[in-house]
């Protein structure tokens, strides 16, 4: 620990005795891997909350007092929290947000996620815990994202001890690398599925270019697909991805939950994406002839 630097900006010197404050440091704000982080969170926030219009714009700003953190959770697991809608006073604020974060510990517990998030820090507006939140919530739930990897920052750390300001420097990392955050994981039905068969698995190639999905979902839905809604015999990539996304889209209409496999990662040929895409169509419609 050491006095108080020029980091420690006047609204934070507002501290009682032996209280401790951290912020990021600006130059660490400032890395283009962070803000690659937050924007790519930010879309995929908005991304999933968009038919609840909700725009969320600042992370810290926007969900420190639980409500959109709420939202949010409800629609990746499907479930519906027993929390007030709205709330103003900072009581009903840490309460509705105690009870959105038992519910991620639940979640989580099972995985041996470190929780390095808690209701004040939260609350507290605390940039650095909001990402891991988020960053732990985006992994668990597979979002069709691609997280920047190895992020880190500096955080300065302000106490307040006889009346004098101290500050340290410490890193937290925020994103390691793909392999590592989802193998804190527990394998799934899909692993076993490569394990033991993965000569059978070329067949999902055929749904690469998006064609034969679009065509499944006209048949499954019984309906018919314009031919100038996509294409045929596509050639390039994006007229293969705009095939995919279609699907997607169709299947969203006929009341599937989005994919979080992204229509990229199926025209890429990545087999685990196609395979939970076409597990889902066969849960759904499993009983038509």
């Amino acid at each position: 620990m050491s006095p108080a630097s020029a980091d420690v900006q006047p609204e934070d010197t507002q501290l009682e005795e032996n209280e401790e404050r951290t912020m990021i440091d600006p130059a660490s704000r400032e890395d283009p891997k962070f803000k690659e982080l937050v924007k790519v969170l930010l879309d995929w926030i908005n991304d999933v909350l968009v038919e609840d219009r909700i725009i969320v714009k600042q992370l810290e700003e926007d969900l420190y007092d639980g409500q959109v953190l709420q939202k949010l959770l409800e629609k990746l697991a499907n479930r519906k929290l027993n929390v007030a809608e709205v709330t103003q006073s900072e009581i009903g604020q840490k309460q509705k947000l105690q009870t959105v974060l038992e519910a991620v510990f639940d979640l989580l517990r099972p995985h041996g996620w470190a929780l390095r998030w808690s209701v004040d820090s939260i609350h507290g507006k605390n940039l650095v815990a909001i990402l891991h939140l988020l960053v732990a919530l985006a992994t668990h739930f597979r979002a069709p994202i691609r997280l920047p990897e190895h992020v880190s920052v500096q955080v300065v750390v302000v106490r307040k001890r006889e009346g004098l300001l101290h500050s340290s420097h410490v890193s937290e990392e925020l994103t390691s690398t793909t392999e590592q955050m989802m193998g804190r994981f527990e394998r799934d039905a899909f692993d076993t599925l490569f394990d033991h068969a993965p000569d059978k698995l070329n067949v999902v190639k055929k749904f690469a270019d998006g064609v034969y999905l679009v065509l499944l979902m006209g048949l499954l839905e019984d309906y018919f697909v314009p031919l100038h809604n996509f294409y045929l015999t596509p050639e390039s990539f994006d007229q293969k991805v705009h095939n995919v996304s279609f699907a997607f889209e169709l299947m969203l209409d006929g009341g599937l939950r989005k994919p979080k496999a992204r229509p990229e990662d199926v025209v890429n040929l990545d087999l685990k994406s196609t395979l939970r895409v076409l597990y889902n169509l066969f849960t759904k419609y499993k009983d038509v002839e």
